[in-house]
């Protein structure tokens, strides 16, 4: 038997957990499980009040109930562990558990299903609830457990759930339920009597203020550089717990796919779902952008006429911020996880943002494309790939065409209400799609260029109109010089000036000229 066979037998015996949340589970039928005990040891030794952002599948839920296996005293799940040692497994703490991503909000209503939640864990513990309200009902357990058991921990998982799940839908329902929530935490502040600690995840931070007002003793760790690995899989979590995984795969290859995500410019993790998907199949494919992209979120970014994220300039003010009546594009994809720091200075409240990784970047550009371009022949990764072929073999006849048929399904409402600015959109976003060096809107001394392209033999200047004519667009890069910066590259430089026609709903024109 060859040894890639022996190999993969052996990685058959090794269970990954694949979408399993649940720390006692994955301990008990011994999954893989990366100890992250020494971050909660350090995140314990005080107790508090905390809140953690993260994107989805990012650990979150695995997170919260180790949490709860610890403070429920279950040392036989942390042998081997970092924490078996260092906890005072004689002292148990009664444990408030809610995810809002179990409970059954869609259909009973959050209220209603936030007051069986607290009902049915009064039930575990053998505590009878009379109250009806819910802030009333959850003061109540805390206290009566408190009386019987000892501090309580509180431990609250995705907490933004029944907000997120409505926009873009029905904004009223999230409106309500943002009511719900801010009247359920209202209690926790005067109930600290009570509580050894309360720590909240979620992947938003948008409703911290308008939910957590009455909160203002709770700490985000969100780019806390001591907690910046507390979730994700770090370059040495790798190495240490998939030693035969990678004496097979591609270290460098994985790290391209997987990697990149850092909140803290310090450490850098990997996506835990991708990677253990991987590590499964052993394929490279989109498994965390699969999972469940919300569609709201490329309607945003195409609503917003968004589409160039890479080395977006922002302020950490403002990445914290999100206006349930008036979403900003960016905070969104930061939170969400399809954007993260590539630079990033507290000092000056100010950061750069790009994609993660290759899964991200190449599936966002993808989707978002798609959702632009509309053809039933075509996907906008073919129509892609065509376009850069006629590049590449100067066949601008070819170029032409296939811009037309880019366009040619738009609604006729987009050609009527659109301008420049949204065709210039789906060309880059296209041209991006196959990693091909494109920069858009490139300021220069006597003006903006719409795209420059970069190939290893050459270089494209494009300049887009609508409704004018083909040969101005090239008057105007002659004019303005805008291959004055690369002239001395040792390319070829050729301009092409586009110009749309509303009326036909197609490039009306296409001229191109060698420059050098």
């Amino acid at each position: 038997m060859n040894k890639y066979l022996c190999f993969t037998n052996r990685m058959l015996k090794r269970k990954y957990p694949v979408g399993l949340q649940d720390f006692e589970e994955i301990i008990t039928e011994n999954f893989v499980y990366i100890d992250k005990t020494k971050y909660i040891l350090d995140l314990t030794k005080g107790g508090g009040y905390y809140f953690l952002s993260r994107p989805r599948r990012f650990g979150k839920s695995m997170l919260t109930t180790t949490m709860q296996a610890l403070f429920e005293g279950k040392k036989q799940l942390f042998t081997g562990l970092y924490v078996e040692d260092k906890w005072n497994w004689d002292v148990t703490y009664p444990v408030i558990r809610i995810s809002f991503a179990d409970i059954n909000f869609e259909k009973k209503g959050l209220e209603f299903s936030l007051k069986d939640s607290l009902i049915e864990l009064g039930e575990k513990y053998n505590v009878q609830i009379v109250n009806i309200e819910l802030a009333s009902i959850f003061r109540e357990l805390i206290q009566k457990l408190s009386a019987s058991r000892g501090k309580v921990v509180v431990l609250i998982d995705e907490h933004d759930k029944p907000i997120i799940h409505f926009l873009g839908i029905d904004t009223a329902q999230a409106l309500e339920n943002r009511n719900v929530m801010k009247k359920f935490y209202s209690i926790l502040k005067e109930a600290d009597p009570y509580l050894k600690m309360v720590f909240i995840t979620g992947i938003s931070k948008f409703t911290k203020v308008s939910i957590f007002s009455d909160l203002n003793n709770l700490a985000d760790l969100t780019v806390d550089h001591r907690f910046a690995g507390i979730c994700g899989i770090t370059q040495d979590e790798l190495e240490s717990n998939f030693v035969e995984e990678l004496k097979i795969e591609d270290k460098a290859k994985i790290k391209e796919w997987y990697n990149g995500y850092t909140w803290d410019m310090k450490t850098w993790v990997y996506n835990p779902f991708s990677l253990i998907n991987f590590f499964s199949t052993r394929q490279y494919r989109n498994y965390w952008f699969d999972s469940g992209t919300p569609t709201f979120l490329i309607n945003l970014t195409k609503d917003k006429k968004a589409y160039n994220f890479e080395n977006h300039k922002s302020s950490l003010n403002f990445l914290s911020s999100f206006n349930l009546e008036n979403i900003a594009i960016v905070p969104l994809m930061f939170q969400t996880g399809y954007l993260t720091f590539t630079a990033y200075n507290e000092d000056r409240d100010s950061c750069t943002l790009n994609y993660p990784n290759l899964e991200v970047k190449r599936s966002y550009l993808e989707l978002l494309s798609n959702a632009y371009i509309s053809d039933n022949e075509n996907t906008s990764v073919v129509l892609a790939e065509k376009l850069e072929e006629a590049l590449i073999n100067e066949n601008f006849d070819d170029v032409k065409s296939i811009i037309n048929t880019l366009f040619k399904s738009l609604p006729y409402t987009i050609w009527q209400n659109e301008n420049e600015a949204f065709f210039h959109a789906i060309l880059h976003l296209t041209f991006k799609l196959l990693g091909i060096y494109v920069q858009s809107e490139v300021l220069t001394a006597e003006g903006r260029i719409d795209c420059i392209i970069h190939f290893a033999d050459k270089i494209y200047c494009i300049e887009i109109k609508l409704d004018k004519s083909a040969s101005e667009a090239l008057d105007q890069i002659r004019e303005k010089g805008y291959f004055t910066p690369y002239a001395h590259d040792g390319k070829k430089l050729i301009a092409i000036g586009i110009n749309f026609s509303k009326e036909k709903k197609e490039v009306a024109e296409i001229l191109w000229e060698v420059i050098k």
